[in-house]
Formats: C-alpha cells, sequence, structure tokens
C-alpha cells in the first residue's frame, strides 16, 4: 500500500488529530516524507490542520471520500 493511502487510513483512524511525528513514528516512514504527503492532502481541502502550542494537529475531514 503506498504512503498517502496509509497516511489517510490512520488519520480517519484518529479522530482526536496527529502531529506528523505521531504519524511517522505509528507508520514506520520518515517525517518528511509524512509532510510532503499531508502537504498534498491539505491542499486538496482533505485534511485540516490546528495549531496546538508548537505542534499541529492534523485531521482528516469528515464528508471526504
Amino acid at each position: 500500500m503506498n504512503k498517502k493511502k496509509l497516511v489517510i487510513r490512520l488519520l480517519k483512524r484518529n479522530r482526536d488529530g496527529l502531529t506528523v511525528v505521531e504519524i511517522a513514528r505509528t507508520l514506520s516512514i520518515s517525517r518528511n516524507t509524512v509532510a510532503v504527503v499531508l502537504a498534498g492532502l491539505i491542499g486538496a481541502e482533505m485534511v485540516r490542520v490546528r495549531p496546538v502550542g508548537v505542534a499541529k494537529l492534523h485531521y482528516w475531514r469528515r464528508g471526504t471520500s
């Protein structure tokens, strides 16, 4: 399964939001790869971001396939 699909599946299962580091550790892929995948998903308006202090939580947008 490609990394984009893995990130999407993980975000759909975690409704409390995840940081780039949490996603990278869970999927055992680099933070840079996660950041690139998330940038594409954010640009496509499939993921929303909420800043919490210095961290950013990433959430799957409901209603998005």
